[in-house]
């Protein structure tokens, strides 16, 4: 008896079907089903167009001894997500991404960071914006859920990717600038391609500093955050220990000199505030407090990401009693807001919220109100 050819006759005709079938596969057997046939690959890309929601990998135990723990999960978690990213950050501890000893036939073997990087990125579409930093430590929700218990991860291993795909009326760009020895002047054409300047749909600008301990690195740390300190922009971010992936660009006078990296988050859909936690915010009730602000700018808390850049002086060390109070206290009042970043050697932001047209304040003095030691900023970025 020979085989109904029906079925097969309806996987390869009836395109509601075929995107019906295939809405079930994760992005990487999505685009592998495109080489099919032209119907299908018309309905894988009609199913990527709707995959606009930001997803992460996140790692909080020890990988392997070759590897850090965020390459080895963010290989097996890539085979699930369905999501195409376009661009990436990623965060990992400092001390076993690129410093952790590894002891094998009685010889050590030091991890290199460039090495991680590199195996880390080999990972990505091709195509993607990467960018990657070290620091002291970790904030991270656990993969795959947005109720779960964000750690704050003071020690040990531990990091997180965020795969932004392409969101209708929202763009993101990476940016570096560094201070150049022979120009004391910022390249203002840099900031324009950058989507820092001339840019009426510029919302969030995530910034990051490294290399803040060198000589100079103060001054040019405030020519950038002067240009940015708009009333219409969120600015928010911390210094970290270094940058070790910025897609295309490989300048060692950049990596050994101090300077600033980051993301532009531009779009009117895109609605943002943030808090700062100062060294009065000392325990539970006044780290309530503080969400209860963030919670009035009344941000909608659908695809909506959190970030908190902390000092490396607060944690477990500045509230003594109890582990994780800042993170347990965001997420008593953001339950569904996955919430990552870091600890820090220093922090950029203030009160502020940005929608649409309405603004909490404007920060005036820049450095009392943008630059910022032993405080933490707490940031919502909802991109509609």
């Amino acid at each position: 008896m020979e085989p109904d050819p029906q079925p097969c006759s309806v996987l390869s005709n009836l395109a509601e079907v075929v995107e019906r079938v295939l809405a079930f596969l994760p992005t990487k057997a999505l685009l592998r089903a495109a080489c099919v046939c032209r119907l299908w690959r018309e309905c894988s890309r009609r199913l990527l167009r709707t995959q606009q929601n930001f997803t992460w990998v996140s790692a909080v135990e020890s990988g392997s001894s070759n590897n850090h723990a965020l390459v080895q999960v963010l290989e097996e978690e890539l085979e699930k997500v369905q999501v195409l990213p376009q661009t990436v950050l990623y965060i990992a501890d400092a001390e076993t991404f690129s410093g952790h000893e590894e002891h094998r036939q009685k010889k050590a073997r030091r991890r290199n960071s460039k090495e991680t990087a590199i195996a880390l990125e080999r990972l990505l579409p091709k195509r993607c914006h990467v960018l990657g930093l070290v620091t002291p430590g970790i904030v991270v929700n656990p993969t795959g859920s947005r109720s779960g218990r964000p750690l704050e991860i003071e020690d040990g291993e531990a990091g997180f990717a965020l795969l932004f795909p392409k969101i209708d009326g929202v763009k993101i760009q990476t940016f570096h600038f560094f201070r150049d020895a022979k120009s004391k002047v910022i390249d203002e054409n840099q900031f324009a391609e950058a989507g820092l300047k001339n840019n009426p749909d510029l919302r969030v600008v995530l910034l990051f500093g490294y290399n803040t301990w060198k000589s100079g690195s103060t001054r040019f740390l405030h020519q950038i955050v002067n240009r940015l300190n708009e009333k219409s922009i969120i600015l928010a971010g911390g210094h970290v220990d270094s940058f070790t992936s910025l897609t295309s660009e490989s300048n060692n006078q950049a990596a050994e000199s101090c300077g600033v990296v980051g993301l532009a988050f531009s779009g009117p859909q895109i609605q943002s505030a943030a808090v700062l936690m100062d060294q009065d915010v000392a325990d539970e009730r006044t780290a309530e407090a503080a969400m209860q602000r963030l919670k009035a700018a009344s941000i909608p808390e659908h695809n909506t990401i959190g970030f908190m850049f902390a000092c490396v002086g607060r944690g477990y060390q500045h509230y003594k009693t109890k582990q994780n109070l800042e993170a347990d206290a965001f997420r008593k009042f953001f339950p569904r807001v996955p919430l990552f970043g870091f600890f820090g050697h220093g922090e950029i932001g203030c009160d502020r919220i940005v929608t649409g047209n309405f603004i909490l304040r404007e920060c005036n003095n820049v450095k009392d109100d943008l630059l910022h030691g032993y405080t933490t900023v707490m940031t919502l970025i909802h991109l509609g």
